[in-house]
């Protein structure tokens, strides 16, 4: 189901130069176009649909640091930083509210590999903690059964994304930069080796670097230039309900579901550890970068054979820059909510909680998460491709972690001191990548 993203009015003419053209208008290559227009760095941002209204716009809206794997732990407390002073950046509402989040464990398994994680957090100085059952019960009221253990982190908030990523594009857009909607990038050009321009469906743009920001495009556009960038895709569904002032202003996690209170007064309800991964030809080309970790966490989710494989197998892989490209025939993906995860999703959340059971579901919708063998994104040069930069496989994780790595990439690309250490992010670590 097609999602209302708040409105940005796009520029309408294409410069015939800039500094940076950053391909992708989610909330990864806006948030880069804000921090390099902040310094005064001549960037254009281009986005073959509009701007947020794929995963930028379809995710939980969860701003945390609790859970976060090891490597994304200091770009999480930045971005964290950033949030809070993001309604002050844009000068808009982002929704960015800190309300805390909450992981309902259940058994001493789950118990123990957040034991293990908070060795990471205590490094950090992380706010997260364990609670236990009266404390629980008072920030949840209303469960159906008394939980013993939880992971709780108060300093942690939630987003909207309807809001967030328009915001930080019309603050980018007043700093200078350049936001093209509806001009797909169709390829780049190379002098001596290095990048030179991008190839558009409205025309050329001269250029000195480029940042590959396209989520789940990403690996395709990447190919065409040769490029082993090595994502899959994983379908989330979403729901949204009518609103409820009595329920928890926490953002919720239980081992089956999960649900945070949205800036409208509802709630945004999902399944969780259950998500779909669609098959598609790069299941097989990728599949033995990816067993490793499929082995690790197979429990969280699921291969399903779907519409989205017959239409991966008729896209084109490789096309020249004055054709017509995959990205001009699909402007927004938009996939159907898989109803077993919205059902699911809805009856988990009611049985853990009852009081959500007087709310009634008024929309759903679905998005594709780009998720990397690691699940940590890469946020790096292209050694094969002077000043062709990645931001991208942020494996839903990223509108969390979006301003941190906007300013990340930012640092990288103007050689800057880097906000955070960018190696855990290179794209080498991948043995068979670009």
């Amino acid at each position: 189901m097609r999602i209302t993203m708040d409105p940005v009015a796009g520029n309408e003419y294409l410069p015939a130069r800039s500094d940076v053209v950053v391909i992708g208008g989610g909330i990864i290559g806006v948030s880069t176009a804000l921090f390099l227009a902040e310094r005064g760095v001549s960037v254009t941002l281009c986005e073959k649909g509009i701007i947020g209204a794929e995963q930028s716009g379809r995710n939980w809206g969860w701003c945390r640091t609790m859970g976060r794997d090891a490597a994304e732990i200091p770009l999480t407390v930045e971005s964290l930083k950033l949030w809070r002073q993001m309604n002050e950046i844009t000068g808009l509402e982002t929704g960015f509210r800190e309300r805390g989040t909450l992981y309902l464990l259940d058994g001493e398994k789950a118990l123990a590999s957040y034991e293990g994680w908070m060795g990471s957090a205590r490094a950090h100085a992380l706010s997260a903690r364990f609670i236990e059952g009266s404390e629980i019960a008072v920030l949840l009221p209303g469960l159906t059964k008394p939980w013993k253990r939880a992971l709780y982190t108060p300093t942690d908030g939630t987003a909207e994304p309807f809001k967030a990523v328009p915001a930080m594009a019309r603050a980018a857009q007043k700093k200078g930069a350049v936001i093209l909607q509806h001009c797909a990038v169709r390829g780049v050009e190379t002098q001596a080796g290095a990048i030179s321009a991008v190839v558009t469906e409205r025309g050329t743009i001269r250029c000195g670097s480029v940042v590959l920001a396209g989520g789940a495009w990403s690996r395709l556009f990447a190919g065409n230039l040769g490029l082993n960038f090595p994502t899959l895709p994983v379908i989330n569904t979403v729901m949204r309900t009518s609103p409820d002032e009595s329920l928890p202003d926490l953002a919720v996690g239980g081992p089956d579901f999960a649900f945070r209170r949205r800036l409208d007064g509802g709630y945004s309800v999902a399944i969780r550890n259950d998500n779909l991964a669609p098959l598609t030809l790069d299941s097989f080309r990728l599949f033995f970068d990816f067993l490793p970790t499929a082995l690790k966490s197979m429990h969280e989710y699921r291969l399903g054979l779907t519409s989205y494989f017959f239409e991966d197998w008729k896209r084109a892989r490789h096309w020249k820059n004055d054709e017509v490209t995959p990205f001009e025939l699909m402007r927004t993906l938009d996939p159907k909510p898989v109803k077993r995860d919205l059902k699911n999703a809805w009856a988990n959340t009611i049985k853990a909680y009852p009081a959500f059971g007087k709310l009634k579901m008024t929309q759903s919708w679905a998005g594709l998460i780009d998720a990397t063998p690691d699940a940590v994104p890469v946020i790096s040069e292209v050694p094969k491709l002077p000043n062709f930069y990645i931001a991208s496989g942020f494996s839903g994780h990223g509108f969390g972690t979006g301003p941190g790595a906007g300013h990340l990439m930012a640092d990288i690309v103007t050689g800057a001191t880097p906000i955070v250490d960018p190696s855990p992010f290179r794209l080498t670590r991948f043995r068979r990548a670009a």
